[in-house]
C-alpha cells in the first residue's frame, strides 16, 4: 500500500513539473518568435509576438547620468524592424527566469544587442505575457540599456566574432 501511494505521488508530481515544463516553453514562443523577426526583418513575425496594446519602456541614463524612463510605440517598432537594412539584429538572452501565476507570465532575462557581429548595449528584458484565447501574448516589454558591466557569457561573445 505504502509503495503504491509513493508511485501516485511520483506520478503526480512528475505529471505536475511537465505541465508547468511545456507552460514555460510555449511562454518563450513570443519572445523568440521576437528575435528571431527582429533577426530577420520580419515585423509581421515581430508583430504575432504582441498584444496590439503592448508597452514598451525603456530605462537608461541620459548623459548627465540621470534616470530616464521612455515610452515606445509598436507601430514605429514594427516599421523599423521591417524596413529593409544592411545590419542584422542580434540579441541573445540568459539568465531566463519564468514566474506564472495562471494566464500571467514575467520572463526577466539578461540580453545583449548586436549590430551584425558588433556589440552595441546590454541589460535586463522584463517581459509580461498575458495567456488570452490565442494563446501567450506579450503586453508589456521594459529593458535596460549600458555599454559597459554586461558580463556576457563567453559562449555568447564567441558567436559574434
Amino acid at each position: 500500500m505504502i509503495r503504491l501511494i509513493t508511485l501516485i505521488n511520483f506520478l503526480l508530481i512528475s505529471f505536475c513539473l511537465s505541465a508547468q515544463q511545456s507552460e514555460k516553453v510555449a511562454i518563450m514562443v513570443p519572445i523568440n518568435n521576437l528575435f528571431e523577426g527582429m533577426n530577420k526583418g520580419d515585423s509581421a513575425l515581430v508583430h504575432k509576438a504582441f498584444r496590439d496594446d503592448v508597452t514598451f519602456a525603456t530605462v537608461s541614463v541620459d548623459k548627465e547620468g540621470n534616470p530616464k524612463l521612455t515610452f515606445g510605440d509598436l507601430q514605429k517598432f514594427l516599421v523599423a524592424m521591417g524596413t529593409p537594412r544592411q545590419q542584422v539584429y542580434s540579441e541573445p538572452i540568459w539568465d531566463v527566469k519564468i514566474e506564472v501565476d495562471g494566464n500571467l507570465a514575467q520572463v526577466w532575462a539578461k540580453y545583449a544587442f548586436y549590430l551584425d557581429k558588433n556589440f552595441h548595449h546590454c541589460g535586463v528584458d522584463a517581459f509580461q505575457l498575458f495567456k488570452g484565447p490565442d494563446g501567450w501574448k506579450i503586453f508589456q516589454l521594459t529593458d535596460t540599456r549600458q555599454q559597459e558591466g554586461c558580463n556576457i557569457p563567453k559562449a555568447i561573445q564567441d558567436r559574434f566574432k
